[in-house]
């Protein structure tokens, strides 16, 4: 029977497999449906890089000349034993993106490994998708990927094609792709989900905690709202955007595809295993396989102030930690992986302890929360040995007021002994920092700086960000919302109680925070574009003899 095509579209990060699409697969083959996969990220970008370029420079003649060393060695180790090889090699990969003569070809468009750019075309506009997909061979990556697409269509005959969209760097790919396949196969039918797609359908259904707007008004203006075919599956039929896409699906994609495909559920506690064996494992720009695996679902924090996930309705799921540790041994014995991405949003005490008991059999890395248990030097020990390479902390902020106001959870002496304990286990820190936030003034910034300054012999790898106020998430009476136009947006302009606005910010980070001479050390050894994705690999851990 003819079953679904899944599809991972470009631009995103491509050192490792989707793990949505994965867990899809996984779930889909358990329930009998026919399902293939597809990376277009992956076929796209390597297609980039390997076409015609635009340039005769002499950044873009050096690139050119070490083309195909420079694919083989991003896939080699000993490329990641030597960080200024590997700056040289990843920027010059990426300088071929950028001079790609079918990315030249359009004045006001920017493609790099790791986004997608249109001045003429906004992915929060709904509208300017439906122009996407009008024209798909506009897009520099359809006529690239149109060929595999077609030996894909023809092998599988699916009756569906799923898109799995999480990004705001994919949305315009996404929507030319399925213009592209709208006029090339008419009858098949279209289903878009994924996480960008679930907080679009959040702001749907935030209500009064949608600030300011009619959420996805366009949804509405085509003739009746959308319908939902499940109380539970997320799964809403009606004529998405134009009659472009036949099914939305909101959250996890499960039970929406086997609705669709009139199927049942996988025997309880028996879903399988996440689906890797179609991808391309070996093809990632990675010195050997990355397999990202999730053991939740939500956060299981979620008090964190503006937080989207309670009115986009992402409830904590956990897995059982019986299941995950048996799920990561069988993974990494079935495909030998270099390296295993816990993708959670922050990874539990109590599953932190369970691997510790129990070892996934590679190493591993993810997001945690400052907690109590980390602390203790012992137990950071044991879960180096349990094969913890690096650890992805939230710090923020350097400000205590800021951190209670934000509700982080966060106690400032405690983060400061969980650093050290880390750093004496072996276990690498990569921090993320937050400046902007309604609370933060630039006293509470310096602040940050200080303790930031204080900690850089703890601190491994550092995330610097600004803060952006989602649309859907817990409203604060001093904060001002300024007028938004795009329907799509998931992020509104605000006017600061504090004049500490995103200019003064910008100003602070470029011209004191990332030149002070410790913290500057830190953000140096940042991996360019894949950052974190990669940075394990420049720690002791992961493929050391």
């Amino acid at each position: 029977m003819p079953g679904v095509l899944l599809i991972h579209p470009p631009v995103a990060k491509v050192s490792e497999p989707p793990v949505g699409i994965a867990v899809l697969t996984g779930v889909l083959e358990r329930a009998g449906v026919e399902c293939s996969v597809l990376d277009l990220n992956l076929l796209g970008l390597e297609g980039l890089i390997r076409g015609p370029v635009s340039g005769d420079d002499v950044w873009t003649r050096r690139a050119l000349r070490h083309r195909d060393e420079n694919l083989r060695a991003i896939r080699h180790r000993d490329t990641y034993t030597d960080l200024d090889r590997y700056v040289r090699l990843v920027m010059d990969l990426n300088r071929l993106v950028e001079r790609s003569a079918v990315n030249a070809s359009a004045s006001g468009r920017r493609i790099s490994l790791t986004n997608y750019q249109d001045e003429a075309l906004a992915p929060t506009r709904s509208q300017d998708l439906l122009r996407a997909a009008e024209n798909p061979d506009a897009n520099p990556f359809v006529p690239i990927l149109a060929a595999q697409l077609t030996r894909a269509m023809d092998a599988s005959q699916p009756m569906a094609v799923g898109f799995s969209l999480n990004y705001l760097s994919q949305a315009l790919c996404t929507f030319a792709l399925i213009g592209h396949i709208r006029k090339s196969w008419p009858d098949v039918r279209i289903i878009l989900g994924g996480g960008l797609v679930t907080s679009w359908v959040g702001r749907l259904r935030g209500g009064d905690d949608v600030l300011g707007g009619n959420p996805l008004e366009f949804l509405w203006k085509q003739g009746q709202g959308p319908t939902r075919s499940s109380s539970s599956s997320g799964c809403f039929d009606a004529g998405f955007f134009g009659g472009l896409v036949d099914t939305l699906i909101a959250g996890p994609g499960e039970a929406g595809l086997l609705q669709l495909f009139d199927s049942m559920w996988p025997e309880k506690g028996d879903h399988g295993l996440p689906g890797y064996a179609r991808f391309p494992l070996d093809d990632y720009f990675a010195p050997g396989r990355i397999l990202p695996f999730a053991a939740s679902r939500g956060c299981y924090w979620n008090r964190c102030a503006f937080c989207p996930e309670p009115a986009e309705g992402n409830r904590f799921i956990p897995m059982g930690h019986h299941r995950v540790v048996r799920d990561l041994r069988a993974l990494s014995d079935l495909h030998h992986p270099m390296l295993i991405h816990m993708v959670d949003n922050a990874i539990s005490p109590a599953l932190l302890d369970a691997l510790t008991e129990a070892p996934p059999g590679a190493p591993w890395y993810g997001f945690v929360r400052f907690s109590r248990r980390l602390t203790d030097p012992v137990f950071c020990r044991a879960l180096r040995r349990a094969g913890c390479v690096m650890l992805k902390l939230g710090l923020e902020s350097g400000s205590q007021s800021v951190l209670d106001q934000e509700g982080k959870g966060v106690e400032l002496a405690l983060a400061e002994v969980v650093l050290k304990s880390l750093k004496s286990a072996g276990i690498a820190s990569y921090v993320y920092l937050l400046f902007g936030t309604p609370s933060e003034s630039e006293v509470e910034a310096r602040a940050t700086l200080t303790l930031t300054a204080r900690l850089s012999n703890e601190i491994d790898f550092l995330n610097v960000a600004l803060f952006n106020l989602p649309l859907t998430g817990r409203a604060r009476a001093d904060v001002e919302i300024l007028p938004h136009a795009d329907d799509l947006s998931l992020y509104a302009s605000f006017r600061h109680p504090k004049g500490w606005d995103r200019r003064a910010v910008r100003r602070f980070l470029d011209r004191e925070f990332r030149r002070h001479p410790a913290i500057a050390g830190i953000l140096r050894r940042d991996p360019p574009f894949f950052t974190s994705n990669h940075a394990p690999f420049f720690v002791r851990g992961p493929g050391a003899e």
